[in-house]
């Protein structure tokens, strides 16, 4: 029996190497058993608009709203699925008119953490599916108690804010044994150069900028946390993947982490405040030659979180949501 073709628009592809080209590259081979997939930029990828498409599934409202509205111009019969990232949920909805016509055209809406059904309104969340994103499981590394490492991962923009580490390394002394490296591309230069002087002043800082997706992975490994200081978030892969190693997270209370780690979970630190987050590493470093305490807790509560993010979940999910509309 011929499978369904399925196209997945994605704005950013491989040489982009962020959250969105991670998603789109992961939801093709989880679907690859049931669909004819395929990963586009931009629909219709063909000079052609009928392509044999059964189904678009398009990342992003506002970056892929030329292709769904395309699409639904072509085929008005035929679903279009809409994945939404934090910008879009947390910023484009409320004020982009594409993005806001990408939502009108979808028949479901695809979220990647469960606070985002909030942020839509009243009248589409009965769209809207939740679909955590899923990694495979490392072995949790054992870890040295002479300094705390912690990493921060992210691109070096205003929605990440770097700002948030970079003040928090300041903070803390040299000598306080927490060592904190800084992995992402410097998006916007004037970030990138407030990280290079930040390693210049604090030796325990080290901007590492753009890795290959596995070298980030190993990091998280061996770090002793995730430091995720977004301000806005639409359900962070680098989470996800802390949690899937044992690696705890300190993330900013924003809405996107929360509907990853659980309202419930402790180590919070209110958004862009510095001083917060050096003081709970303050305070981890304090507790952390006695192996148990915050360290701990905060790992035994993302090891329970763990089972949302397997793969056979978020395929399951996945096939949920497209089965409804074919």
């Amino acid at each position: 029996m011929k499978k369904p073709s399925l196209c997945i628009v994605t704005p950013a592809l491989a040489d982009a190497n962020n959250g969105n080209w991670q998603t789109a590259r992961r939801w093709a081979g989880l679907l690859r058993g049931h669909y004819a997939v395929r990963l586009a930029k931009e629909w219709p990828d063909s000079t052609t608009t009928d392509d044999g498409t059964n189904i678009l599934l398009a990342l992003h409202a506002r970056r892929s709203a030329a292709s769904v509205a395309a699409w639904a111009l072509a085929h008005p019969a035929r679903p279009v699925v809409l994945a939404l990232t934090g910008t879009d949920l947390y910023r484009d909805i409320a004020t982009d008119a594409s993005a806001q016509q990408s939502l009108a055209l979808a028949h479901r809406l695809i979220v990647l953490q469960a606070q985002g059904p909030l942020e839509l309104p009243p009248a589409l969340r009965s769209q809207c599916r939740v679909v955590f994103q899923s990694s495979t499981a490392r072995q949790t590394l054992p870890k040295t108690r002479s300094h705390l490492r912690a990493l921060a991962v992210g691109h070096l923009r205003e929605e990440k804010s770097p700002q948030t580490v970079l003040e928090a390394a300041r903070l803390i002394r040299p000598d306080e044994g927490i060592l904190i490296d800084h992995v992402g591309h410097a998006l916007d230069p004037a970030l990138g150069e407030a990280a290079r002087q930040t390693m210049l002043d604090c030796p325990h800082y080290r901007w590492l900028g753009g890795l290959p997706h596995a070298a980030t992975r190993a990091r998280i490994q061996r770090a002793h946390l995730l430091v995720h200081p977004s301000r806005m978030e639409g359900g962070a892969h680098v989470v996800m993947e802390a949690v899937l190693c044992g690696t705890p997270v300190l993330a900013s209370r924003v809405p996107g982490n929360v509907g990853m780690l659980g309202n419930a979970y402790a180590g919070y630190f209110a958004p862009g405040n510095a001083a917060e987050l050096a003081e709970l590493l303050r305070h981890i470093r304090r507790e952390q030659s006695q192996g148990s305490g915050t360290l701990a807790a905060l790992q035994a509560q993302c090891a329970a979180r763990a089972p949302l993010f397997a793969p056979a979940a978020e395929r399951a999910a996945l096939l949920g949501v497209l089965a409804e509309l074919l």
